[in-house]
């Protein structure tokens, strides 16, 4: 059986063997939503209570070391079943689920969550799980477990991003073999796109993206969306300026309780509360846009010093054919 057929049964069974991914599976069909417009872009809201727990997760060193990791298999439910990828991944049913079918895709050892060793692994989840997205957050960008490496995959054609931005590139950064990177006309948020028909082409297109953006101790602060389609693969990276809005802790009336990760980078805003729900407006998500964003100016020096990087290795390999 090929893992995608694998998944797809997994994902039939567990509801009827696992009562809180029942539940929360059957409340999901009855979430409120709601669309906004902001800078031309489509954005829904979800209103999701069963995403408290990640939502205001507490990702300090001291309240990290203070709990289990739920990640590891020695603490993971009994009635949670995994289906193995690549040998050092399980893929497993996600309890809380913001798509119709969500799953979590752990590293089966407890490492931190980095990206950049992981990317050829991210573009395979992409290839083998094709009717899904692939998504990673970073350590300072939504990651509710920041201490133990994992992906998320949701069905395709629930976030709005993954159709729109065919239609809405401002602009080609620069080209690498048999991949492209471009640039979508999105602010506040700020997307580069990766297009490629190779998957090292793509991973090395990629580092060269990471290695161009600021360094916060772990990482670069990045959300990032992944899916194969058409035979090739599309990546959208989301530079990141701030882990949550001053939303989040704000007092009184001003507080909205949302952190973002790449789902509400892709255009799917989740509010675990109702008040916020039932008050959160298009301008207020441009204001969590620009906050948690990089600005429109270092998005620019971005692009410039990812030119800079790439015409310097095309120099290099050139000097080098030429000896």
């Amino acid at each position: 059986m090929v893992v995608k057929d694998a998944v797809h049964k997994l994902i039939e069974e567990q509801p009827a063997e696992w009562e809180l991914a029942a539940a929360n599976y059957n409340a999901l069909a009855r979430v409120k939503t709601k669309t906004f417009d902001v800078g031309g872009w489509r954005y829904n809201v979800q209103f999701n209570p069963a995403r408290i727990t990640s939502s205001a997760a507490k990702v300090d060193p001291e309240s990290i070391q203070e709990r289990k990791c739920f990640l590891c298999p020695a603490n993971l439910p009994r009635e949670q079943r995994s289906i193995p990828f690549k040998g050092g991944y399980s893929i497993l049913v996600n309890p809380f689920p913001i798509f119709p079918r969500h799953l979590t895709i752990p590293d089966i050892q407890h490492v931190d969550q980095r990206i950049l060793p992981r990317m050829g692994d991210m573009l395979d989840l992409a290839e083998a799980l094709d009717d899904f997205i692939i998504f990673y957050n970073g350590p300072k960008c939504g990651a509710s477990a920041p201490d133990h490496v994992h992906f998320q995959a949701g069905n395709k054609g629930f976030l709005p991003i993954e159709k729109e931005w065919k239609y809405r590139k401002a602009g080609r950064v620069a080209d690498y073999k048999r991949a492209s990177l471009s640039f979508l006309d999105d602010a506040p948020r700020a997307t580069l796109v990766i297009e490629a028909e190779s998957k090292d082409d793509a991973s090395a297109l990629f580092k060269t993206v990471y290695d161009s953006m600021d360094q916060d101790g772990d990482e670069p602060m990045m959300n990032l969306l992944a899916w194969y389609e058409d035979g090739k693969w599309v990546v959208c990276i989301f530079p990141r300026e701030r882990h949550r809005p001053s939303y989040f802790s704000s007092p009184g009336d001003g507080n909205i309780l949302v952190s973002p990760a790449s789902v509400d980078m892709g255009g799917v805003f989740i509010t675990p509360l109702e008040k916020d729900f039932n008050k959160i407006t298009a301008k207020d998500i441009h204001g969590i846009l620009s906050e948690v964003c990089i600005s429109s100016e270092k998005f620019h020096r971005l692009r410039q010093q990812i030119k800079k990087r790439i015409t310097a290795t095309a120099t290099r390999q050139c000097n080098l054919n030429l000896i």
